[in-house]
């Protein structure tokens, strides 16, 4: 017996000095973010500095206020991120702040969208007009990374390095093989012959349809991508075309020879090429300043106090309803912060910036409902960005006026549901057997335990058609077409930002600072400063609700590595309930 007391009372002290072992690396780990965040303040700008422009992290609708993220273990890999809004009013800062002589350029990998880099090129043109240069150097540019480099004066790749040029791909993954493997059916109800969202779980390759419809986006936001390098390299498309048709940049010299690149060079000559243009001695170091310093400085806007305010507010990541987040639009929150604009006599009016697969159909109406409360009351501009489709077109319609980027994806104008029949996977995998007993013939509608009757289906499609036809609806009104028109090119179908103006699903191309110049003027203000909406969350009041879900993202990743994309579709297919307004599919260019 004293020999069980001596084992409990050791265990117990052991217990006892891990909480307290625990609890101290708790302290010392808030305690570390809150100095790191502290230590976010203003930076000063040295003269002759060089603006350091990294195009590697990922580019946001708006930089990231979570101290989390900076953590390797509890945030996303410990990467940097900016919102792309920051890295625009940076660049239009920098091109009259005489400390900042030039800037330099170093991208391989973008993580951000194609409006979005069009955003950030359109940006570095507008800097060049002050007459600074702008360097870029990079050992490896994939497609997305030359895109944005080519807008340089000067583009340089390490004489070991690699040019990727070889045209773009849209790649579709299909589980029905896995599904039928396990037994399950994705038993699907949908409007519209486009929307291929539930393609992948019922058959194994593009419909035709899909694929006439991928091949329209795909050409088109190639064309835009050939087109911005033929302007800024003064290569013909018809000859960039060929390069990439015929793989013609192989080896680095290539890239030299048929002008994509203006020379190969090491990093230590990039330095001294900077530190001339800097004018700064060659025994000295270079001064420099990243985009994200640099931003910090100017994230108040001068104007705040102007009388009159336009507010932007950001519509950003699924439609869902309740609160969402700042990646993730909820109906709740979203509609408040219209309401709010809208009942407040300062803002003259309102920026809609999407940037949106879509998400759940009521969600969506339920922020469509505000936007038309508020047009009657002051200009709706909508900005779509990257995407601005299904759910994510749904919300924006109404507007006054629709501005979007030649290679936004929007339309998508469809509705689906998904209901799984799981019936053989828990009797044949896993020996489950269900029973029961109900009041009514429908009271077990959409039980995943066995197939849909056809009164259900029935029931089910009803539904969907409602939800489409409100959807139709809502779109003719606000974009003043007849219902048979918009019909017409609905169904589901996916455009991009040029062929969406050309049919009238959006007014005009133009960036989000055309937008913002839109709203302004429509209200009849000249004299204006900018507000965002809605906040940024706390993060520290977000803390402990999301470092568990950090976590177990985290050590996710690292077990699935590149089968995490899998993964994440899957939870999120499973995870959907109620009818979607959604995107066809996971866009995925390379």
């Amino acid at each position: 017996m004293r020999e069980f007391f001596k084992y409990v009372f050791a265990t117990v002290i052991g217990v006892v000095i891990s909480m307290v072992l625990f609890l101290i690396f708790f302290i010392v780990l808030i305690v570390g973010i809150v100095k790191s965040s502290l230590k976010e303040d203003k930076v000063s700008v040295a003269k002759n500095s060089v603006l350091f422009l990294n195009l590697d992290q990922a580019i946001t609708e708006r930089t990231s206020e979570d101290p989390l993220s900076k953590l390797p273990v509890l945030g996303s890999d410990g990467d940097k991120s900016i919102g792309f809004n920051d890295v625009i009013h940076a660049l239009k800062e920098a091109k009259t702040d005489d400390n900042i002589k030039c800037v330099y350029i170093n991208v391989s990998s973008p993580h951000a969208g194609f409006a979005t880099m069009l955003e950030i090129r359109n940006a570095l043109i507008d800097f060049k007009k002050s007459k600074k240069k702008i360097i870029a150097y990079s050992e490896v540019y994939t497609q997305g990374a030359y895109y944005l480099a080519s807008v340089a004066d000067k583009v340089y790749l390490n004489p070991e390095g690699a040019l990727e040029f070889k045209g773009l791909k849209s790649e579709t993954m299909f589980f029905k093989g896995t599904l039928d493997k396990l037994g399950i059916e994705a038993q699907i109800v949908r409007v519209g012959n486009y929307k291929s969202a539930v393609e992948p779980f019922f058959t194994d390759k593009m419909s035709d349809k899909n694929r006439e419809q991928v091949t329209a986006y795909i050409h088109g936001l190639y064309e835009t991508f050939l087109d911005g390098i033929s302007k800024n390299r003064n290569i013909s498309t018809a000859t960039l075309h060929q390069l990439a048709d015929d793989y013609k940049i192989q080896q680095p010299n290539d890239a030299v020879a048929y002008k994509m690149i203006d020379g190969l060079k090491y990093k230590d000559e990039i330095i001294d090429e900077l530190k001339s243009l800097s004018g700064t001695d060659k025994k000295k170091e270079l001064k420099t300043v990243t985009i994200n310093e640099y931003a910090r400085n100017i994230t108040d806007d001068p104007d705040k106090s102007a009388k009159n305010k336009v507010a932007v507010i950001y519509a950003n990541g699924d439609i869902t309803g309740g609160e969402g987040s700042d990646t993730k639009i909820g109906s709740e929150r979203i509609s408040r912060v219209i309401r709010r604009a809208r009942l407040d006599s300062s803002i003259k009016a309102i920026v809609l910036r999407v940037n949106s697969p879509g998400g759940s159909a009521l969600a969506s109406d339920v922020i469509w409902r505000e936007i038309i409360l508020t047009k009657k009351v002051k200009p709706v501009i909508a900005s779509f960005g990257d995407v601005a489709a299904s759910g994510g077109y749904y919300i924006g319609c109404a507007a006054d006026s629709i501005f979007v980027q030649p290679n936004t994806i929007t339309g998508s104008i469809g509705v689906f549901g998904v209901i799984p029949n799981l019936q053989k996977f828990y009797n044949e995998k896993l020996g489950i057997t269900f029973d029961g007993v109900k009041t009514g013939k429908y009271a077990d509608i959409m039980s995943t335990d066995r197939p849909m009757t056809a009164g259900e289906r029935l029931i089910i499609q009803n539904d969907v058609n409602r939800v489409y036809d409100a959807f139709t609806t809502r779109v003719a009104n606000g974009r003043k077409k007849s219902k048979a028109y918009i019909d017409s090119i609905a169904g589901g179908r996916v455009w991009v930002g040029t062929d969406a103006v050309r049919i009238g699903l959006a007014d005009r191309t133009g960036s989000f600072n055309d937008a913002i110049v839109s709203a302004a003027k429509k209200a009849k203000v000249k004299d204006y400063s900018v507000i965002e909406y809605p906040e940024m969350l706390d993060p520290f009041k977000t803390l402990m609700e999301n470092t568990t879900d950090k976590v177990k993202t985290y050590y996710t990743k690292q077990e699935l590595g590149a089968s995490y994309t899998i993964y994440e579709q899957i939870k999120s297919v499973i995870s959907r309930s109620g009818i979607q307004a959604r995107m066809p599919f996971e866009i995925k260019v390379q």
